[in-house]
Order: structure tokens, then sequence, then C-alpha cells
């Protein structure tokens, strides 16, 4: 049946026309854009995933500036701290010869003090954009890595880079400092140590830049070890003013309880006093002393104080601080320092060592980085870009089916003029 209200030919031509158009405009749109999916429109789930994968990508490109950062940052301190290795090396060489009888000493020490003055100068100096790894600190963390899980929260990873002390200056105290309560109590009434016995020395935390100070009394009941005399009072208690240690940026109890054991071994020394009188060592809520002389009948009581400042100015000693002390002007000093300055280049050379390890990781995670955002923008483009090929033969298809579908489109249209036929 024909009928001149209702064309069911034009209609279908009209439909298939649309539809092909519609394609030809999404061909057309992946040709421009590149993108089979360029909205969330074209396929929801999977522009989403691209969209979560694009944000990481562009996190990894920022972590890359950060290991970047984080690399220069430890290749300006490991070449600080092999070139201190160095100066130390040569240091050792003036040491070596200061052993003769028959060579200048003034002239070496000179020499050694102005090498001594190089180390600092180049602690000083090796520093990136404000940050030096080889004065006192703490850790510096270099952020390496974004770790998504499975539900979707995101952490973060880090290299930790610790610092490396290779500074020359001496502990201080400040003009102000004073004794505040100590742990332990110096004195005939205080607990006593002997071969039996110890002293918990409680501290509360360690602070940067408090001063912690051994204070002792002694008592020899047959003259054999010691003599009250050995351990004059001064302020508060005997030593209190010679013993310290100046707590740096990151110290635990086991670093005052060293620097403590450090100080009494100087004092002792310094004093013609048996370093075994006394043991400072780190428990879990604090420090322990522990006194190994055997005489039951001769006791030591000894406490920790703290001094403090109201001017904060008490001065930690750097990881080098025993360079001041090198002085071969004279036969024992030289004996002295040849004994010092190895463990001095160790030092040194652990720290160089440390920093070219954290370098080492720096490196390898910056390259995997720059492999993993590769990998991410390749699987990223595998969910939504073109194929430009395909999309190359699918338009001229297209284009060949629109200029049939107008055709038709034609044909269908002209089949009511036939109509007029049956009215001549």
């Amino acid at each position: 049946m024909s009928s001149i209200l209702t064309n069911n030919s034009a209609m279908v031509a009209l439909q298939t026309l649309k539809q092909i158009n519609m394609n030809l405009a999404g061909t057309q749109n992946a040709i421009s854009t590149g993108k089979d999916i360029a909205s969330a429109k074209d396929n929801s789930a999977v522009w989403a995933i691209s969209k979560v994968m694009s944000s990481d990508v562009q996190g990894f490109e920022a972590i890359s500036d950060s290991l970047s950062l984080g690399e220069s940052t430890v290749a300006v301190a490991q070449n600080g701290a092999e070139t201190v290795t160095d100066l130390l090396t040569e240091i050792k060489g003036k040491i070596v010869n200061a052993q003769e009888d028959n060579v200048d000493r003034a002239k070496i020490q000179s020499d050694i003090a102005a090498l001594r003055d190089q180390i600092s100068s180049v602690v000083s100096a090796a520093q990136f954009n404000g940050l030096n790894l080889l004065t006192e600190g703490a850790a510096v963390s270099v952020l390496s890595s974004l770790d998504r899980a499975a539900d979707g929260s995101v952490t973060t990873s880090t290299i930790d880079v610790a610092r490396q002390d290779l500074a020359t200056n001496q502990a201080a105290l400040a003009a102000d400092a004073v004794y505040a309560a100590g742990s332990g109590t110096a004195g005939a009434a205080s607990a006593t140590l002997n071969a039996t016995q110890t002293q918990n020395l409680a501290i509360a935390g360690v602070t940067a830049g408090v001063a912690y100070s051994i204070g002792l009394t002694g008592l020899d009941a047959d003259s054999s070890t010691f003599t009250p005399a050995d351990y004059t009072t001064s302020a508060d208690v005997t030593g209190a003013s010679e013993m310290f240690y100046v707590a740096k940026e990151g110290d635990t109890a086991a670093d005052v309880a060293a620097g403590l054991e450090a100080a009494w071994d100087a004092f002792a020394a310094e004093n013609s006093l048996d370093t075994s009188i006394l043991d400072i060592t780190a428990t879990p809520t604090g420090l322990t002393a522990t006194s190994t002389q055997t005489d039951g009948n001769d006791t030591i009581a000894v406490r920790v104080d703290t001094l403090t400042s109201a001017l904060d100015e008490n001065v930690a000693s750097g990881g080098l601080a025993d360079l001041g002390l090198v002085d071969v002007s004279t036969e024992e000093g030289a004996n002295a320092a040849l004994e010092s300055i190895e463990g001095l280049i160790q030092t040194a050379i652990d720290g160089a060592a440390a920093f070219g390890s954290a370098r080492g990781r720096i490196e390898t995670q910056s390259d995997f980085i720059s492999k993993l955002s590769d990998s991410l923008k390749s699987g990223i483009g595998a969910l939504v870009d073109a194929d430009m090929e395909a999309a190359s033969a699918r338009l001229q298809a297209l284009q060949t089916q629109q200029q049939l579908a107008v055709q038709a489109l034609s044909i269908a249209n002209q089949s009511p003029q036939t109509i007029l036929s049956l009215f001549r």
C-alpha cells in the first residue's frame, strides 16, 4: 500500500543516515583528539581507570623531581665527605712525619692547623639549597614512591638519609648554664657503687642542645685507689663542669651514655684516675652507672645533672671534634695524635660510604620511577588512545555509507511522486 502520509522507506533511510552520521562524528572526533575514549560518556569505567592512572603519573613525575633534588643533595655531601677523608689522610702523613726527632714539629703543627681549617671550610660549604648533611641533625627523608593499595588508598615511601656529622667544633656550655635537678644523689647519703652495685640514672628523654653532666663524690677507706681530694666539689658536685655531653639532634640515651663515658675517660686520664672506676651505659629507661673497682671499702657516688641555659647556647661537639686536640708540637702529643687520627679517618670514611650507599639507592629508585611512569603511560594509551590506522579505514567506509544513505533517502523521498501518475 502506498501512502502520501507515511513513508516507511524514508524513515528507515533517515534513521540509517543518522546512525552513520553519529558514527562518522565519533570517528572524526577520535582522529582529531587521538582518543577513542575522550570523556566519561564514551566509556565511564575505562575513563575513570585512565584518570586514576594519569593522576599517578603526575605524582611520579613530582617524585622524580624530589629524587633528583635528593640525589644532588647527597652527591654534594658525598663529595664533601670524600674531600674530608683526603684531607685527614694528608694530616695523618703530617703526624707520621712528626714522629721523627729531627723535624720541626712547630711547622708541622702549623700545616695541620691549616688543614683542619680547610676541613671546617669544606664541611660548612657542603650544602645544597641550604641543606647540609655534614653537620649534626636528624635524618633527611627523600620522597621515593606513591603506593596505591587495592582499596584505592595511597601511601608514600621515603629513602632516609642519615646526616654524617663531620664538623670540627668542640662542645661548649652557655655562659649562664645552671644545674637542674639531677638523677641520683652525689654525697654521703647517696647510694654508692662498688664491685657489686649499680645505680640507675633516669633521664626524661633526650633534648637537643641540653648538656648532661656527671657529678661524683668518692670515699676511699684504705687510700688504695683514689682519695676524696680527687673529687673536690665545684658548684654542685665534683667534675660537673668538666664531664659533660651536649646532646645533638636525633640523639638517644645510648648517645648520651657514650658521650658521658668518653667525658669521664678524658677527665680520669687528665687527673691520673683509673677509668675503670666508673662505667656509664644506656638502659631502656635512661642510664646506668656501674663501678668495677674491686675493693668494697672504696665507694663512689654518681649522678647525672642537666645544665639548662636561658640563652640556649649549649653547643654540641662535632663528629671530628677531636681534631682540635691534635698537637704534634711535643713527642707525647705526636704519639697521641697518631692514635686519634685513625678514628677520625674512619669516621669520615664511614660517612662517605653511607652517602654513597644512599646515593645508589636514590639513583636506582629514580631509574625505576622513570620506567614505571613510562609503563603507566603505555597502559593509559592502550585503554583510551585511538587506533589511527583503523580510524582511517573506518572514516573512509563511513563516508561511503553516508553517501549511499543520502542517495537512499533521496530515492525514498521521491516515492510519493509516483502516486501522481495514478491521477492522470
